[in-house]
């Protein structure tokens, strides 16, 4: 006989050989007392759509799969959509807990934001081996970047179809250990610097800049950097500037804050000009260039995909260059992701065999080398597709 529940609150209660039947053998629902159970909503509609549960009594009423379901969506917005997540995750073979308090998986929730707990294929609730904390988010909804490290996204589109996205905190640590030489001497130009007489070694081990020089040209050691790659040499003793192009000549932001600098400081006039050129984003790009240059890495322009920086871990020369790994995108560390944002990303990232990254930056900009005040703290989160 196929047994039926009773809301009771938040709850369905259900009686019977419940605990043996759905909780030991299943892993649904929590035992209350003797061989009851208490299940979610979700859970119970679920086991009402598999016709292992007859019908939910509410209010004296009877209802079977879709008079509840339509009960219970209209009593809360995302129950639509956790329900499609927790279905999917049941038909791959997973147990699953919801993360809330007094059922299992409110034992291993990460964060609020954890819609559910699911185990290792093989693992129960009491195991406790947990395979995946689930954030169910909505087309529409956003996303607090500074929140998802550690969770599974699992989001809904508007035609109810499922993607998952994972997201860790990486290991980002380099093998391009190149210390670049004193001495350089450099032009400041509208929005680069250029170096007419750069060590070889420069950009062919550092891979910093890009020559200038072409097949014909007798300039063979000229080398144009990027304004984050001199601002960064600068700050470290390498390159000092012998000529300034007046700052009328760069394209100027007339909203952008622009701290007044010391003319002398080769160091504040690049920052000054990257700022007047770039707005407060520069800032926040120059702190993350040089963390990834601190960690051995070696990053790269990424206009081509869309992001900030592409990184190399272990560059010898260029003529060997290696497969770049991380796509990197700087964002203030307050930054909310939209769905079709983060998917347009990740996609784009897989498409060329890279992994995508956030450098979430914490601070107000200002604090870009040490001497100018505290360093802004850099989080990375590593975000791509995952197949549950």
């Amino acid at each position: 006989m196929t047994p039926e529940g009773t809301l009771r609150g938040d709850a369905v209660h259900v009686g019977g050989d419940a605990r043996q039947r759905f909780h030991d053998s299943r892993g649904y629902g929590r035992p209350v007392e003797g061989n009851e159970i208490a299940l979610t909503r979700i859970e119970a509609a679920h086991l009402l759509f598999r016709g292992d549960l007859s019908a939910v009594v509410v209010d004296g009423d009877a209802l079977e799969f879709e008079a509840f379901f339509v009960r219970a969506a209209a009593a809360s917005t995302r129950f639509t959509v956790r329900f499609l997540v927790y279905s999917d995750l049941r038909d791959r073979g997973f147990y699953l807990s919801p993360a809330r308090e007094g059922w299992p998986g409110g034992r291993h929730a990460a964060a609020d934001a954890v819609d559910f707990v699911v185990y290792e294929r093989g693992s129960d609730p009491e195991d406790g081996a947990v395979a995946h904390h689930v954030r169910v988010v909505g087309e529409r909804e956003t996303i607090a970047a500074a929140d998802v490290a550690g969770q599974t996204l699992a989001v809904v589109d508007e035609e109810s179809d499922l993607t998952y996205f994972g997201a860790t905190t990486p290991e980002l640590d380099g093998a391009t250990p190149y210390q670049p030489p004193a001495g350089l001497a450099g032009v400041l130009l509208a929005d680069r610097v250029v170096v007419w007489d750069a060590p070889p070694d420069l950009y062919q081990h550092g891979f910093y800049g890009q020559p200038l020089s072409g097949r014909d040209s007798d300039l063979g050691g000229a080398l144009q950097l990027s304004l984050l790659e001199a601002a960064a040499l600068a700050d470290a003793g390498a390159l000092a500037l012998t000529e300034t192009v007046d700052a009328a000549a760069a394209t100027v932001d007339d909203d952008a804050e622009t701290p007044a600098s010391d003319a002398t400081d080769d160091y504040a006039a690049i920052v000054a000009r990257g700022r007047a050129v770039e707005g407060e984003r520069f800032d926040r790009r120059l702190r993350t260039y040089e963390d990834l240059r601190g960690r051995d890495l070696v990053p790269k322009t990424g206009f081509k995909f869309g992001a900030d920086f592409r990184t190399y871990r272990d560059v010898e020369t260029v003529e060997d260059l290696p497969h770049s790994e991380h796509l990197v995108r700087v964002v203030q560390a307050d930054h909310t992701f939209e769905p079709r944002e983060l998917s347009l990303d990740v996609r784009l990232a897989g498409g060329v065999r890279k992994r995508m990254l956030f450098a979430l930056v914490e601070g107000d900009g200002n604090g870009v080398r040490g001497g100018d005040g505290a360093a802004d703290e850099i989080e990375y989160v590593e975000i791509g597709r995952l197949t549950p």
